[in-house]
């Protein structure tokens, strides 16, 4: 078996302070068939001179420069920019544990590369200035309904398959609350996800994060109480599953469209009735389990 493609696809913006130590981790991975494939989302600082120094030194980075149209938007436009077997998501401001591209690699030759397929891992939190805050959550568990609900990889551990690369830019949705949980989404509906329990990402936690992950429970229901309650968040959750019914509704096997209907209907009593009380959970933490029991129950899902 000939050794396989990874394009490692990073969108950038104004991210000059970090992005010559990421592409340092990305560049002394242990596995070598690696084309680094770059976005800039129209910085302002210095982040693509940064990268054009690095072009100068290595023949495996591609850079292209475009308009500001948000990290989302971007790194769709990079999975179509890029030609490989497999695709790393990689996020400008991280640092990768050596190993990260070879034990996805290798976990994504053992799966049927006929349909849309994802490997993940874990993530340490460290602040600004790369000191360590604390471990990321190893218990990872799955399945297509929790996947609606939430996406239980981060980005930037994930590593596709050309046939995943190839169906999200043959459809790409109208609306998806991001790149990487609607990419769990359609493995997890149509293919299939593998998860590597170990520390891949050194994940760099800043205040202009997208979200409050690793920084304690607490400010973790702040954010999703602002974002997802008081910023109609739940209802473009909704309109996420809504483009997914679209798009791969009749590919779905028997007992995932009936998860995807029930979940996806309009609001009425007899249904946020059947929501509430679904028998299977539907978020891995209790507490978050039965807060969203309680929004159908409410109807702003």
């Amino acid at each position: 078996m000939s050794e396989k493609k990874v394009a490692v696809i990073m969108s950038t913006y104004n991210g000059e302070a970090f992005v010559a130590e990421q592409l340092e981790s990305i560049i002394n991975q242990t596995y070598k068939n690696i084309e680094i494939v770059i976005r800039d989302d129209g910085s302002s600082d210095n982040t693509v001179g940064i990268i054009k120094e690095y072009q100068k030194k290595y023949n495996n980075i591609k850079l292209y420069e475009g308009k500001n149209v948000g990290f989302v938007k971007s790194f769709f436009e990079l999975l179509s920019l890029a030609k490989a077997d497999y695709y790393s998501y990689a996020d400008q401001d991280d640092v990768w544990i050596d190993n990260k591209i070879e034990l996805a690699v290798n976990s994504l030759n053992e799966l049927d590369a006929s349909k849309p397929n994802m490997v993940f891992g874990n993530s340490d939190y460290y602040d600004e200035n790369m000191k360590f805050i604390s471990h990321g959550e190893k218990n990872k568990k799955y399945s297509f309904l929790k996947s609606l609900f939430a996406c239980c990889g981060q980005g930037m551990t994930m590593t596709v398959n050309k046939k995943t690369r190839d169906m999200i830019i043959e459809d790409t949705p109208k609306l998806c609350f991001f790149h990487d949980w609607w990419t769990y989404i359609l493995c997890m509906g149509l293919g299939n996800v593998a998860y590597n329990n170990v520390t891949t990402v050194k994940y760099r936690r800043r205040k202009e994060n997208a979200t409050s992950e690793g920084q304690g429970y607490i400010r973790l229901l702040i954010w999703r109480i602002k974002n997802l309650l008081l910023k109609d968040g739940m209802q473009d959750i909704k309109q996420q599953m809504i483009n997914f019914k679209e798009y791969y509704y009749y590919q779905l096997s028997k007992e995932n469209k009936e998860v995807l209907d029930l979940f996806s209907q309009e609001y009425s009593f007899v249904n946020s009735f059947k929501k509430a009380f679904y028998p299977k959970r539907i978020r891995n933490r209790l507490i978050d389990d039965f807060m969203i029991r309680l929004i159908f129950l409410t109807g702003v899902l």
